[in-house]
């Protein structure tokens, strides 16, 4: 069961790697439309995970309140939100603009933009932590394969975003390798952040639809905030939308078929 866990909380680490290594494959930046298909899919995928892994399983164990079964999943999704506008008041937002930047202000933005992506894989790693203390407890109708989804989930969402830190800085000039080993770096909370958040709600097992909903909170909160933004603006904003279904259907039949 430790070895169980232990993948689940290094598989959304290895997407955010294997995101960061197109460095080694692409040209020196991503076309405007490949990523708004890779955002909208990304957006897609989170959407899915926070309703089927995260906000069913919380409302589910939560029956037993009766009518007022709502309640832990509708404090914990508010407080998850909070926490994120919190964090955005803190650090930059993703969608920044980008005109008339010269060199410095170029490498200036993408400077932000790791310190952005990085802290809004927290939630993320949250997310795999909450669900894996979920099914340890026993009593959340989790299964180690819903588990497993949630975390194949948001692997697959986390390439794209893998890409998205490391080819900035390769378009900026800084060497592949660097690059990659930064866009690595910045998917390393997940892992943490996870571990962190399993030992913590281990002990507080009767807040686990709280945990579960604060995660879906958090995880909603980066999707309309950020990635709808990036996929819809300028032209081609269909292709954005077209991804997010599918991204959507994709982590929908991941927790449907291992969940």
């Amino acid at each position: 069961m430790q070895m169980q866990i232990a993948e689940g909380l290094l598989i959304p680490f290895l997407g955010t790697s294997l995101g960061a290594a197109l460095v080694f494959f692409l040209k020196k930046q991503i076309s405007p439309g490949v990523q708004k298909a890779l955002t909208g899919f990304a957006a897609g995928v989170m959407v899915a995970a926070s309703f089927w892994s995260l906000l069913q399983p919380a409302l589910e164990s939560s029956t037993d309140m009766g009518t007022l079964a709502f309640l832990p999943a509708s404090l914990g999704f508010l407080i998850g939100v909070g926490f994120l506008l919190a964090l955005d008041m803190i650090v930059p937002h993703m969608h920044m603009d980008k005109q008339h930047e010269g060199p410095k202000s170029g490498f200036k933005r993408t400077t932000k933009l790791i310190l952005a992506v990085t802290l809004h894989n927290i939630p993320e790693g949250m997310a795999v932590g909450v669900v894996y203390a979920g099914f340890l407890a026993g009593d959340t109708g989790i299964t180690a394969a819903g588990a497993l989804a949630l975390a194949i989930g948001i692997a697959i969402q986390n390439f794209p975003e893998g890409a998205i830190v490391s080819m900035p800085l390769l378009a900026e000039g800084m060497p592949r390798q660097k690059t990659f080993w930064m866009g690595v770096l910045s998917g390393a909370v997940e892992p943490v952040a996870g571990l962190l958040t399993l030992l913590a709600a281990g002990l507080v097992t009767p807040v686990m639809p709280y945990f579960l909903a604060f995660a879906a909170g958090a995880m909603m909160y980066v999707v309309v905030e950020e990635l709808i933004p990036e996929m819809s603006e300028g032209r081609h904003s269909n292709v954005g939308t077209v991804f997010f279904s599918l991204g959507f259907v994709v982590m929908m039949i991941l927790d449907v078929t291992l969940g």
